[in-house]
């Protein structure tokens, strides 16, 4: 048996050939990049299928990437940079850097424009914001009033709007569950990136760039595409009821091609599979690289702990519609997803494991027992239209032999 780093070479081939198959030849996918890493070096590449469909543009390795919900975890991690500097805690009110969330009432009955609201059980707490215990919420989750109003004021759709003045717009809305008592998928992470802004004294995307893109060498992730770079944009798609693929953003015509004006910590961020590979090394070699020390491993031992009400799973205490990670045996850290039980989760794994994904179905993770990362770039939108996240999960970890 061919072997590298503990891996079957032939058995890792079987994903090649399963994704051409089952996602790029059926027109699921326009396109599947993906890389295994063990110990520090890459193990295993595949690069398939088109990056724009239109024009029967090839994926390239430097194929740059919407990766939506994956900007979550490094905006977390610029904020424990803060914490391990001394200027905030995770248990300091939310209001006391942040005076609009000050008073901020529950959701009790209403309608958008005549809401009733009570007082919470406790203030919004800076780790509320971090393991999406704080009240907040999507539009996009269309399972409450409160939904509907951030769907009203297109909140995190208003690209006109700079990080302060969503921020504004997010403390309006009533909260739908008072902190700390449930878990729901939301728009914390965009608070959290405007008070890594205000804690910091610099923008967000400046405190981002130079704290931690720049030093990791992450040299094509950004709020936008620069000019020079346009070319390598992906187009993203959208699942159709007839199994293909609808065209939802334009390489060309992107809005990503000009200046951003909302920094989303939540969401806006665009990368290619080297840059996120670095980041995923960082957090494998316990908050180093190259040198340059970036978290404490006790931070992080911090961070990947199940930090849910009672240490339960994310089934007992969440009420999303939508998350980007599956359930069972699944807790939630500081920024990341975090597996208490393999077994649970009926998938191959390690105890410890973080992970998280994005919006256009990509996924990372990280196994700290195995000393393993793997990092999944694609362009759909939804990610939950197809099960590729555990199929990828169950194949790469099948191909684990040492």
């Amino acid at each position: 048996m061919t072997t590298e780093a503990g891996f079957s070479l032939p058995r890792l081939e079987r994903i090649r050939d399963f994704l051409q198959t089952e996602y790029i030849d059926s027109g699921k996918l326009p396109c599947a990049q993906l890389r295994v890493s063990r110990g520090g070096r890459p193990v295993w590449d595949c690069a398939l299928g088109r990056m724009d469909v239109e024009r029967d543009r090839p994926l390239t390795p430097d194929t740059i990437f919407r990766i939506y919900s994956m900007t979550k975890p490094l905006t977390t991690v610029a904020f424990m940079m803060l914490v391990e500097r001394g200027l905030v805690a995770l248990d300091d009110p939310v209001e006391r850097y942040l005076p609009a969330f000050k008073g901020l009432g529950v959701f009790a009955g209403g309608v958008p424009g005549a809401f009733r609201t009570r007082p919470p059980q406790r203030p919004m707490l800076i780790v509320d914001l971090l393991r999406h215990t704080s009240g907040l919420t999507y539009g996009f989750q269309q399972r409450t009033n409160v939904d509907a109003a951030y769907r009203d004021l297109r909140i995190i759709e208003r690209t006109d709007l700079t990080l302060a003045e969503v921020v504004d717009e997010i403390a309006t809305l009533p909260l739908e569950f008072s902190p700390g008592t449930a878990w729901n998928y939301s728009v914390a992470t965009d608070v959290l990136g405007h008070l890594v802004a205000v804690i910091s004294g610099r923008t967000f995307d400046a405190f981002l760039r130079q704290e931690l893109i720049e030093p990791l060498g992450m040299v094509d992730t950004a709020f936008e595409v620069p000019p020079e770079k346009a070319d390598r944009l992906a187009a993203c798609y959208a699942w159709r009821d007839d199994g293909g693929l609808r065209l939802v953003d334009d390489p060309t015509t992107s809005r990503l091609l000009s200046p951003a004006v909302f920094h989303s910590g939540g969401g806006g961020l665009v990368s290619t599979l080297d840059d996120y590979d670095r980041f995923c090394q960082m957090l494998r070699q316990r908050g180093e690289r190259n040198g340059h020390r970036y978290l404490s491993r006790k931070t992080l031992d911090l961070m990947w702990s199940n930090h849910l009400p009672g240490d339960r799973d994310l089934p007992d205490v969440s009420v999303s519609m939508f998350a980007e990670a599956i359930y069972n045996g699944i807790g939630f850290g500081l920024g990341f997803a975090v597996v208490r039980d393999p077994a649970r989760t009926l998938i191959p794994g390690s105890a410890g494991e973080v992970s998280w994904g994005g919006m256009a179905s990509t996924a990372f993770w990280v196994d700290p027992v195995e000393d393993l990362s793997v990092v999944f770039l694609t362009q759909l939108i939804p990610s939950s239209t197809y099960p590729i996240r555990r199929q990828l999960r169950t194949m790469v970890y099948a191909a684990l032999v040492d």
